[in-house]
């Protein structure tokens, strides 16, 4: 199998961690998080549903992989580390009430004698329970713990050029897929099937590449429902004179490119005329101040500032780290674009940009992807930072896979 990226620059990774590891005064980084896993190997499979483990010793050439038997040879077969740094737990370890795979991962680390060092956990992690901690705790009796949730999270925060790359495929994939389900949508088709619509161009992708499936469901809120940012779809039919909400993401090799649309179906009232208008140009004020240097809480003040002048405000962050990821999220859950981060802007850093409004009874969202380059930004994807509106109507007979 080819791996996405040289193994120069995995190494070049994980170089990266053990300097951050040496910061933090760890010896030893246990990582559950399958994207951090993908970041510093390349392991590519659905099989975080069981625990598993990725293991950074600082004074190690090679990580250690730890899962399941099953599991095992997908490690092998997409990875660059040796064979012989793959190791499998037996079956028995799974959804048991008796036995852990902490306990078998806690017993390899003191049979290698890593049993007493100082080792850091991804606490705050989706596939870290809290009752792994707990074992790995009781089988390494004699380790020094502390959280390393983020750890290896900014060290991915610049991205390579590769890593930009696939971005760019993806934010094609999404653009072609955002447009073709708009097109599809009309009133008297259900939501589902605007849906399959949707998933089938994200994953058919281009004639040169395909696509991935996204870290997210898509969310497709309509009518009062789009107050309600993260509902997904139903198999009612789309109404006229009522708006869609659409978010999704492009993702190729795993690397996401979010965005967001909303289309009134029919001509929109004057209420959804007015909050898109201060939308839009919230967004060209916040893009206006992106560049190498500016901090992400000038980002939040520049659309803060804009639509407050027309009497709204926006309680929710305005965007976040997003790039390579798996479910349940494709954000990065390192840096937020908020007036209390003031993390200071690279290139290549990249970023989901939502100014979006929720209301009572309504919301708006009009979201894109970009990175910081040299002098300013790029957005990943082309379709107008507008709301779209779809005034007349006439049957769609296209086939879902056209």
């Amino acid at each position: 199998m080819v791996l996405p990226f040289d193994i120069t620059e995995y190494q070049n990774r994980l170089d990266k961690t053990k300097k951050r590891m040496e910061e933090n005064g760890l010896e030893v980084l246990c990582i559950t998080n399958p994207s951090n896993m993908n970041y510093l190997t390349g392991y590519d499979a659905w099989s975080f549903y069981v625990h598993q483990m990725l293991i950074v010793i600082i004074d190690e050439p090679q990580p250690l992989w730890i899962g399941r038997t099953m599991d095992a040879n997908g490690a092998k077969a997409t990875t660059w580390i040796y064979n012989d740094n793959v190791i499998a737990y037996p079956d028995y370890y799974v959804h048991s009430d008796v036995y852990h795979p902490m306990d078998f991962i806690g017993e390899i680390l003191r049979e290698i004698g890593q049993g007493n060092r100082r080792t850091g956990v991804e606490l705050e992690q989706f596939y870290f329970t809290a009752k792994s901690f707990q074992r790995l705790q009781a089988a390494l009796p004699d380790a020094v713990f502390s959280d390393a949730s983020n750890l290896v999270g900014y060290v991915r925060l610049i991205k390579s050029e590769q890593e930009i790359e696939y971005m760019r495929r993806a934010g094609i994939i999404v653009d072609e897929a955002m447009r073709k389900t708009i097109d599809y949508i009309q009133p008297g088709v259900r939501e589902n099937d605007a849906v399959a619509k949707l998933y089938y161009h994200l994953i058919s992708g281009t004639p040169e590449y395909g696509g991935d499936y996204p870290a997210i469901v898509p969310m497709m809120p309509t009518g009062d429902h789009t107050s309600m940012p993260h509902l997904t779809w139903s198999d009612q039919p789309f109404q006229e004179n009522s708006p869609v909400v659409i978010e999704t993401a492009g993702c190729y090799k795993r690397y996401h490119v979010p965005m967001a649309r909303t289309i009134s179906l029919g001509e929109p009232g004057e209420r959804l005329n007015y909050v898109a208008s201060v939308v839009e140009e919230g967004i060209r004020n916040t893009l206006e101040v992106i560049r190498p240097g500016a901090r992400c809480s000038d980002l939040e003040a520049a659309w803060r500032n804009s639509i407050k002048q027309y009497g709204f405000e926006k309680e929710a962050r305005l965007g976040y780290s997003t790039g390579l990821s798996y479910p349940p999220d494709w954000g990065e859950h390192t840096v937020s674009i908020r007036k209390d981060d003031h993390t200071v802007l690279e290139p290549n850093m990249t970023f989901h940009i939502i100014p979006a409004l929720w209301f009572e009874n309504d919301g708006i969202e009009i979201s894109t992807t970009f990175r910081v380059t040299e002098t300013g930004y790029e957005l990943f994807t082309t379709h107008p930072l507008e709301l779209i509106r779809k005034e007349s109507f006439g049957f769609n007979t296209d086939s879902i896979s056209s």
